[in-house]
């Protein structure tokens, strides 16, 4: 008879490559879900700086190079044109105002004078002898005035001795008529004379004031020409030193040209010359100091230039006290320029790193020294030192702050 086979119970040798296969599926799935994916660079612990983030005070300023300035530069230009004929003082030296630098010639300038000389002479002779023939004629109408005078007289002794012969019949009435008529004439033409007499007078007097009016213009004008003469001596407008002077002999200068400058060295100003990041935040009124052989020095923001070129933009500070010794144009200093209160928050190092990441992102060294993590932070302010942290890092987390370049996007570093 046939017997009943028992099925065999349990793990079979037949199973294994399920169990192994299902394994490894369950490995694979683990890893996919749970394990660090991250690409990983090994990097020479001795190639990257290393930084500890710690919280203290964020002084916000920015450091600068300032040079010095004279606090006034005025510019030397002639009022004539003319040829350079002589330098009387060259640069570098100290000047007073009014005191000549350069001395110039100009012939034309000359000829002028001569030609007004000549045109003022003969409108003082023209007015002479128009004053000559203005007394001549009054003279010739004082006499006329008189030989009518003397007529008028005449004429009325005639008619009344008419008028008294022709009451008593003993001159014909035509001789009488005519005898009037010559008496009143002569009063008529006496009118006249005295009327010419004084037209003549006002015309005259109109005719000698508008002479003297012009001749009074002729001589200011001799007077300005002149002072064009002595313009042609190019003076110091201010006390200082003459610290440019581009002319040579013989050159032609035109007037209102720019033939050199004077510094007025009673104080100074620094220039600096500001990143175009700042630009919102500089503003007149900011104070700073300046550093020179260990002292400070203070300074206050007066101008702020709003054109930017290559990327800066030009500012003066004016010194606030004590000036520092020997302080001479030209000379360079750094200048701390304060553009906050200083304030409390989480600090970095300055480093090559933030060329790279922008400040958005930073590697933070795992807490055994041996990795180091990519982050994302946020960075505010910075100043010559230490960066503002504003999120993503505690005081106390190291951090890589050297040059990423060669990092490319591995997003941990294992350090060795």
């Amino acid at each position: 008879m046939d017997r009943v086979l028992e099925k065999k119970r349990g793990l079979q040798k037949k199973h294994l490559p399920y169990v192994l296969g299902g394994a490894v599926l369950l490995a694979a799935a683990g890893w996919l879900l749970f394990g660090d994916h991250r690409t990983a660079l090994k990097v020479d612990r001795r190639t990257v700086a290393i930084e500890t983030a710690r919280r203290g005070e964020f002084n916000d300023y920015v450091r600068v190079n300032g040079s010095v300035l004279p606090i006034t530069t005025v510019q030397v230009s002639p009022f004539e044109s003319g040829n350079v004929e002589e330098k009387v003082v060259e640069e570098g030296a100290m000047v007073r105002k009014g005191d000549v630098i350069v001395r110039l010639t100009n012939p034309q300038l000359n000829m002028q004078i001569l030609t007004s000389e000549a045109d003022l002479a003969e409108k003082e002779n023209l007015l002479r002898n128009t004053r000559v023939s203005m007394e001549q004629e009054k003279l010739n109408l004082q006499k006329e005035r008189l030989q009518l005078e003397m007529d008028v007289a005449r004429a009325k002794r005639r008619c009344d001795q008419y008028e008294a012969l022709h009451r008593d019949a003993l001159v014909p009435t035509e001789e009488y008529v005519q005898a009037k008529e010559d008496y009143e004439l002569s009063l008529k033409q006496k009118e006249l004379v005295f009327e010419r007499q004084k037209q003549d007078s006002i015309f005259r007097s109109l005719q000698v004031d508008n002479m003297e009016i012009s001749l009074e213009s002729m001589r200011r004008n001799m007077e300005l020409i002149r002072q064009r003469v002595d313009n042609l001596n190019i003076r110091a407008n201010i006390d200082g030193e003459l610290g440019l002077l581009d002319v040579v002999l013989g050159q032609y200068v035109t007037a209102g040209a720019k033939v050199g400058q004077i510094n007025d060295l009673s104080d100074y100003k620094i220039e600096a010359m500001i990143d175009e990041l700042y630009i919102d935040r500089v503003k007149p009124g900011l104070t700073g100091t300046l550093e020179r052989q260990g002292n400070r020095y203070g300074l206050v923001m007066k101008t702020v230039f709003p054109e930017v070129r290559n990327g800066q933009f030009r500012t003066w500070c004016y010194l606030t006290g004590e000036r520092p010794e020997n302080i001479r144009s030209g000379q360079t200093y750094s200048v701390n320029l304060e553009l906050g209160q200083p304030t409390e928050a989480v600090l970095i190092p300055r480093g090559a790193f933030y060329q790279t990441t922008g400040g958005s992102w930073i590697f933070v060294v795992s807490p055994d020294g041996s990795r180091a993590y990519r982050r994302p932070i946020k960075i505010g302010r910075q100043n010559p030192k230490f960066y503002e942290v504003l999120e993503g890092l505690d005081a106390g987390e190291q951090v890589i702050v050297s040059s990423y370049e060669t990092y490319g996007d591995n997003q941990v570093l294992e350090l060795k």
